[in-house]
């Protein structure tokens, strides 16, 4: 019998990551990673806000952008109105502002009543979660729900592009193992082709894919909104990264046999 993978908490089958107390770590840390990659910025969408603008957060996990993004517009004297959703509520925070509402929903189906309410929408990092049909339903309700005028940003990594990973001396094998699970779960990699015409389809205008390059290896940055010399992965956090996607890569078994055959993989592609 093939061994199953332990402990670890994921709230839906089709995103390849958990959602527990250590996936909310290494989030975390990644959000500095992303700032650190935006030079410093929250986010690059040329957004004009005031008091009472509502703004949209698809993917919360522990809600650090919107925490972040709320306190940076209010020590400008601007209060916002922010709906942050996700699949699961695992990963919400205890306590936030008021302002911040927290709630399981998920981008490919928003309330009814959020049509043309938000100025500015803001989703990270779904390219382990959404499929091309589920792709095609989340743009068409980002559309639905930013007002006309409005700004929706999408941060995303290209995920099938492993040029950079050469980091450890199996990096290859875990880089083919990887791809075979993209391909049995139908993820698509490179969002910065795809996304531009599923947008411009859908009726976007002014759509623009602003590139970065994140480093892997060295030590962990995490001096939040300073950019600094060191602003990639370090190994350990790399290394989490794939840790967390030890269920799928389980469940879909055609390349490793046991848990601890994956780890001494991964260990051996990060280090």
């Amino acid at each position: 019998m093939r061994e199953q993978p332990s402990f670890r908490y994921y709230a839906s089958k089709q995103y390849l990551l958990p959602a527990d107390n250590i996936e909310t770590n290494r989030v975390n840390a990644q959000h500095n990673i992303v700032n650190n990659a935006l030079n410093g910025r929250l986010h690059v969408a040329p957004t004009s806000l005031t008091t009472g603008d509502r703004v949209l957060e698809s993917a919360a996990g522990s809600g650090i952008w919107a925490l972040e993004f709320f306190e940076q517009n209010r020590a400008d004297g601007i209060v916002l109105d922010i709906e942050s959703i996700d699949i699961s509520s695992a990963q919400f925070p205890c306590a936030h502002p008021p302002q911040i509402h927290f709630s399981v929903n998920s981008i490919v189906n928003l309330p009814n009543e959020w049509d043309n309410v938000f100025v500015f929408a803001h989703q990270r990092l779904l390219v382990l979660a959404l499929n091309d049909c589920l792709w095609h339903s989340a743009v068409s309700e980002l559309l639905r729900v930013i007002r006309p005028g409005g700004w929706v940003e999408l941060v995303e990594i290209e995920a099938r592009d492993f040029r950079s990973w050469s980091v450890g001396r199996n990096s290859t094998k875990l880089a083919s193992l990887i791809n075979g699970l993209y391909d049995e779960t139908t993820v698509i990699g490179n969002l910065s082709v795809y996304l531009p015409e599923v947008l411009k389809n859908a009726g976007f205008v002014y759509v623009v894919c602003e590139t970065k390059y994140v480093p892997i290896g060295g030590e962990e940055d995490d001096t939040p909104h300073q950019v600094t010399d060191i602003k990639g992965y370090s190994s350990e956090l790399w290394r989490e990264v794939w840790m967390g996607m030890e269920g799928p890569v389980m469940e879909v078994g055609k390349a490793v046999k046991t848990v601890e055959e994956y780890k001494a993989l991964v260990q051996d592609s990060a280090t």
